[in-house]
């Protein structure tokens, strides 16, 4: 009996270890969870939704726009909601514009200069909603800013209600921790990539 109880026990004690030595790296390299607090991300997410976020494909292939993706805030941002420069807060966004191009903000208006639109073009939204309309500060912002390499534009979907490249300007690469792979919760949501939305442009 006593020798059953200390197989179970080596077992039991082996599971667990083996557990951790596979949950650990992919929660330290592969994938780690997310809940989103707020609403600047309505009607594609919404609050205390929990995704997973893919930190590996970034090391393999360059982040898109449309991709949703979960990144450090930089110091800026922090300013903003009054949070030390120091703190490590994350925020969850989609990409608007990428290295090289130019992104021209006229409310809740976006067009985007590069190189195979010298021109620019209007960018079609479908995912943005705006949840005021009511005099706005975010309908008054007009802005160009035209990004270096390694930097991104992203913005909220929720238009009115979002903190983001349209107050404190460009994100760089290295702040990015991945793309939202899966939303685990709220069950009836359960999705891979969920919201994403990729241009031909």
């Amino acid at each position: 009996m006593q020798q059953e109880t200390k197989s179970s026990l080596k077992e039991f004690v082996t599971i667990i270890v083996l557990s951790l030595v596979i949950v650990l790296p992919i929660r330290a390299f592969i994938a780690q969870p997310f809940v989103v607090s707020g609403q600047s991300m309505d009607n594609s997410f919404h609050d205390s939704n929990y995704l997973i976020v893919d930190e590996l494909s970034y090391h393999f292939k360059k982040p898109q726009r449309g991709d949703i993706i979960v990144f450090k805030a930089p110091p800026k941002a922090l300013a903003l909601q009054n949070e030390n420069a120091s703190s490590t807060t994350f925020y969850i966004k989609r990409i608007i514009g990428l290295p090289g191009e130019t992104v021209q903000i006229d409310g809740d208006q976006v067009k985007i200069f590069n190189a195979s639109s010298t021109n620019g073009f209007i960018l079609n939204e479908p995912y943005a909603v705006a949840s005021s309309t009511d005099n706005s500060p975010f309908e008054n912002i007009h802005e160009k800013i035209t990004l270096d390499a390694g930097e991104y534009f992203v913005m909220g979907d929720n238009r009115h209600d979002s903190s983001d490249s349209r107050l404190w300007g460009i994100l760089p690469a290295a702040n990015i921790k991945g793309d939202v792979l899966f939303r685990l919760f709220p069950f009836t949501q359960i999705s891979l990539f969920p919201a994403e939305y990729h241009y031909s442009n």
